[in-house]
């Protein structure tokens, strides 16, 4: 389902967006009317439509549309938020913004997914720190890492450090640390959270330069996203992991035993 500002959105509203992708969002899942970080994701929202339209947003009433999709299509359910201005032109992007939020449900996946193998791509996203909706950079490399027969991409740097994935976060097991590379990337919500539960599970938390050559020299690897939670990495190229590592199921445990904040 698809709907602006609380109501069914008309084809003529999608056009702006649709042909100029120029927007931010968030994914989140609900269960039970709550979301794990909702306080994170507003907080990311606010920030970016203050960069990209120069404006405050309303995060209670980001908070009702939610609610309100929740309520009406049950849950577990996905509700990505995108926060966009209709109106937009494409020769006049300057002018004073009007953005308004388009919510868009799917089913929720399993809240236990299988593991991953990811195919190392060169790749740098525009505005990194921006959640932005042009995702054709990452969609392409993520396409052509499915069709040489993995799973999905991770990205490197110009100097060959790792940053992220097209939509997840990485972090590898080292030496009882959960590493986190510090290559330009978008910090998502899950990680933020990761990072503070790391010391439940006996885990130190940390970013660090994580170098492709340093790969083969890690114990395991995990990527993160609001959608699927935590999810182990089977692959990265042809340095396999192990899938059920202990402490990384005792990590996926510990996050999905979060109540999440109510809407």
């Amino acid at each position: 389902m698809m709907h602006l500002d609380g109501r069914p959105v008309s084809a003529e509203e999608l056009i702006g967006p649709a042909l100029y992708g120029y927007g931010h969002f968030t994914t989140m899942r609900v269960e039970d009317l709550r979301v794990r970080g909702l306080s994170l994701h507003l907080e990311r929202l606010a920030a970016d439509c203050r960069f990209l339209f120069g404006t405050e947003l309303d995060t209670g009433a980001v908070r009702e549309r939610v609610r309100e999709a929740a309520e009406r299509e049950g849950s577990p359910l996905v509700v990505r938020v995108t926060v966009t201005d209709p109106g937009l032109e494409l020769g006049r992007p300057g002018r004073d913004a009007h953005p308004r939020l388009l919510v868009t449900t799917r089913p929720a996946g399993p809240d236990r997914p299988g593991p991953l193998s990811l195919a190392t791509v060169p790749f740098e996203r525009d505005l990194p720190r921006v959640k932005g909706t042009g995702l054709l950079g990452t969609l392409v490399r993520r396409r052509a890492a499915q069709a040489s027969g993995f799973d999905d991409a991770l990205f490197l740097d110009r100097r060959s450090l790792v940053s992220e994935g097209a939509t997840f976060n990485i972090a590898f097991l080292c030496r009882g640390t959960l590493l986190w590379p510090n290559a330009e990337h978008l910090p998502g919500t899950t990680m933020r959270l990761l990072s503070e539960l790391a010391g439940d599970v006996g885990l130190a938390s940390r970013s660090a330069s994580v170098h492709v050559a340093d790969l083969p020299g890690m114990e395991a690897a995990l990527v993160t996203n609001a959608a699927t939670g935590v999810r182990p990495v089977a692959a990265v190229d042809e340095f396999p992991f192990p899938v059920q590592a202990p402490v990384v199921e005792r990590l996926a445990a510990a996050y999905r035993a979060l109540p999440g904040e109510p809407l």
